[in-house]
């Protein structure tokens, strides 16, 4: 393809953009609430049936629906249109940017990827509300990617700025999901199924829209109405391990001390009788995701190979494993012929050295640039979030190209340095490597695409 003219080449590379564009905006569609609720919840009858379960409606008194997550919004507005006038009351907290207007659900928005007095305010009021409940009455709990930000109660001795201290120590330290949310369900009253010992005794129906690997129900949202898996040795011993002890505020290293020692209360585990009368069901995936990228990708022309659900790790790295294979592609057709499509989906990490701006996939397509910077094929590489942002910045994500290079050469940029300093963001902003896509109402983890045409 090397000497193709250059219109030719660069019409070859703008249909590449459409088809990645087309294929991850597939994906994210498949999971949005509005079409996962209408394609898994049916009610006829005054009988609502969810995945394998099922609830008379009219055996209860009132029903509720509280939840926290970046998607809680839009699975309140399709929760109230199933339930239309069955539905008493509800209040959900979403991420600044992320509310959508709902009946009978008072929408709140608060901080996101840290917690601020919003979602402390938030939560005060969901935990007033189920305190209303009783054993006739039935609570709906909208949880997905972003709750454990988002639903938060401080444990006494620990004030918001040294929680926000921490999380943010957590978030940069290289530490995956449920490493951080370990942590974060040890520093709070609210999380690691201590929600749900607030909700009891009325039931409890966990509707969850999944973020994490193998859908870990304690790890979504941190676990609020589940029983946690975790323990303080276990949180104490991510501290540890990513040197955390004595970077953290002194009341936070206390606190979890007193857990260690036993003074303080574990978290809700299995055997606690108050999950009797909670269920859980997952509404959708990462899985799900890919499986519609992988149709829309064939559908397009490309032989399609969904190579993972469980990528992670950090994301330099993981960029160098993709370009090996993204080069074995060009050079051998293998493990799959051009023209060919490689998907993976999960979440990488970032350990954060440099003060710049960006977030795990930007850094993921930065580095993998660099990793290609040989290949002269056309090819293109892109990773997003589901959720439509990507660490703290307007981007979902990004998508790399060997045009870049020229536009990096032309603007006199070195990839390597912004990499370096963490600021993928300028790069890509400033080379036509960025994808904006707004909020997109739902959060199953990261999609990554290769398409060598």
């Amino acid at each position: 393809m090397g000497c193709l003219p250059i219109f030719e080449k660069i019409f070859i590379m703008e249909n590449l953009k459409e088809t990645a564009l087309r294929i991850f905006s597939a994906a994210v569609d498949a999971v949005k609430p509005e079409y996962l609720i209408p394609r898994k919840i049916q009610l006829q009858n005054d009988i609502i049936r969810i995945g394998e379960f099922s609830w008379d409606l009219q055996e209860y008194r009132h029903i509720y629906l509280i939840g926290a997550g970046k998607a809680s919004a839009y699975l309140a507005r399709e929760m109230e249109r199933i339930l239309g006038d069955r539905l008493f009351y509800g209040q959900v907290t979403v991420k600044y940017g992320h509310a959508i207007p709902c009946r009978r659900v008072r929408v709140m928005e608060a901080g996101h990827p840290l917690p601020d007095e919003n979602s402390l305010e938030a939560t005060a009021q969901i935990l007033q509300l189920v305190q209303t409940t009783g054993s006739q009455d039935l609570v709906f709990c909208l949880l997905s990617g972003g709750g454990s930000t988002l639903l938060e109660k401080l444990p006494e001795g620990i004030s918001l700025n040294d929680l926000r201290k921490t999380y943010q120590l957590l978030l940069g330290c290289g530490a995956d999901i449920t490493e951080m949310n370990s942590v974060r369900k040890h520093l709070s009253l609210v999380k690691g199924g201590q929600l749900a010992r607030a909700i009891a005794p009325a039931c409890c129906v966990n509707l969850i829209v999944s973020d994490v690997m193998d859908d870990a129900l304690d790890s979504i949202a941190s676990g609020p109405t589940v029983a946690d898996l975790s323990t303080f040795q276990i949180a104490w011993q991510v501290m540890e391990k990513y040197q955390l002890v004595e970077k953290v505020p002194i009341t936070v290293q206390q606190y979890l001390q007193k857990g260690l020692q036993g003074k303080i209360p574990e978290t809700l585990k299995a055997a606690d009788p108050i999950f009797e009368k909670v269920q859980s069901v997952i509404l959708g995936n990462n899985r799900e995701a890919l499986e519609m990228a992988q149709t829309t990708a064939r559908a397009c022309g490309f032989n399609t190979l969904l190579l993972t659900t469980r990528l992670q790790g950090e994301s330099r790295q993981v960029a160098k494993v993709l370009a090996a294979v993204v080069k074995e592609i060009v050079a051998n057709n293998l493990p799959l012929p051009r023209p060919a499509c490689l998907l993976l989906g999960g979440e990488t990490t970032v350990t954060l050295s440099g003060t710049g701006e960006g977030g795990r996939n930007q850094e993921l397509v930065l580095a993998a640039l660099l990793a290609m910077q040989d290949v002269q094929s056309d090819y293109l590489i892109m990773s997003c979030g589901t959720d439509g942002t990507d660490g703290p910045t307007d981007a979902a994500g990004g998508m790399v190209f060997p045009e870049i290079w020229n536009s990096a050469r032309q603007k006199n940029l070195d990839p390597a340095t912004f990499l370096e300093n963490n600021d993928a963001y300028h790069f890509l902003d400033h080379t036509g490597g960025l994808v904006k896509t707004g909020p997109t109402g739902t959060n199953v983890m990261d999609i990554v695409l290769a398409l060598v045409p």
